[in-house]
C-alpha cells in the first residue's frame, strides 16, 4: 500500500510538473516562432537599411569636406578685409595728419598775408602822409 501511495504521490507530481511546464513550453516555442519571424525581417530590412545609412555618411562627408572648403575661403576674405581695413585706417591717419599739417600751413599763409596786408596799408599811409604833408 505504502507503494502504491508512493506512486501515486510520484504521479501526482509528475502531472503537477508537466501542467507547470506545458504553458511554459507552449509559451518558448511561441517565442521561438516570433523570434525566427523578427530574424526574418532583420535579414529582409536591415541590407537595404545599412545601405541608406552608407550613402547618409557618404552625403555627411562630403558635406563636412563642402563646408570645410567654405570656412577656408571665409577666412581668405576675412583676413582680406582685415588687411583692407588696416589699409583703411593707414590712409585715414595719413589724411589726417597731412590735413593737420595743412591747416597749418594755411593758417600760417592767411597770418602771413594779413602781415604783408598791414604792411602795405602802413607804407601807402605813410607815402600819402609824406606827399600830402610835404
Amino acid at each position: 500500500m505504502i507503494l502504491e501511495i508512493a506512486v501515486g504521490a510520484l504521479a501526482a507530481g509528475f502531472l503537477v510538473l508537466v501542467a507547470f511546464l506545458v504553458p511554459t513550453l507552449l509559451q518558448i516555442r511561441k517565442t521561438v516562432a516570433e523570434s525566427e519571424r523578427l530574424l526574418a525581417r532583420l535579414n529582409s530590412e536591415l541590407p537595404p537599411l545599412l545601405n541608406e545609412m552608407r550613402g547618409m555618411t557618404e552625403n555627411v562627408n562630403a558635406l563636412a569636406g563642402q563646408a570645410r572648403d567654405g570656412v577656408e575661403h571665409a577666412a581668405v576674405l576675412l583676413h582680406a578685409v582685415g588687411e583692407l581695413g588696416e589699409t583703411v585706417q593707414e590712409v585715414h591717419e595719413t589724411v589726417r595728419g597731412k590735413s593737420g599739417k595743412l591747416l597749418v600751413n594755411l593758417a600760417s599763409v592767411v597770418a602771413g598775408v594779413r602781415a604783408a596786408s598791414a604792411v602795405v596799408k602802413e607804407r601807402i599811409h605813410t607815402e600819402k602822409g609824406d606827399s600830402n604833408g610835404g
